[in-house]
């Protein structure tokens, strides 16, 4: 199953926005997660709502994934700039078409504390912090469903 969100914040700065998504960030962009603790720049432990998981980070094209490597629902999740560059984008997903529902609600809860969590730093970054200013878009989306 897919969750994600959205932010309309144009022109993101690629680099920077790889810059703040190291582990060592995650617990301030994301009040889901509670702690983490880097082995390296791309590998680490996680304590968030879920419990505690080793953790993968990768740099891709438009920002950074993650993977929770001993989740037994495979969620990954990605911090990307949209292919226009005017978006942010919070794409999660795991292993189960049908999870249960308080799942599925906790991790909608997930994408929006890291959708609020991002909204807040782009808008600390551009010095005018308001949060809330930004756009966004929310939608989850199970294997099948249009």
């Amino acid at each position: 199953m897919e969750f994600f969100s959205g932010i309309q914040h144009p022109h993101l700065d690629i680099p920077a926005l790889k810059n703040l998504l190291t582990i060592d960030n995650l617990p301030s962009l994301c009040a889901s997660i509670s702690s983490t603790t880097p082995d390296s720049d791309n590998a680490g432990n996680i304590y968030c709502l879920w419990g505690a998981f080793s953790l993968r980070r990768d740099e891709i094209r438009n920002g950074v994934r993650y993977a929770l490597l001993d989740c037994p629902h495979a969620l990954t999740w990605t911090i990307t700039a949209d292919e226009a560059n005017e978006a942010l984008i919070v794409h999660c997903t795991i292993d189960k078409a049908q999870p249960d529902p308080e799942f599925a609600e906790s991790i909608e809860m997930f994408v929006s504390d890291w959708s609020d969590g991002m909204r807040n730093a782009l808008a600390r970054q551009a010095g005018c912090f308001t949060p809330g200013v930004a756009g966004s878009f929310t939608q989850s989306k199970g294997a099948g469903s249009n």
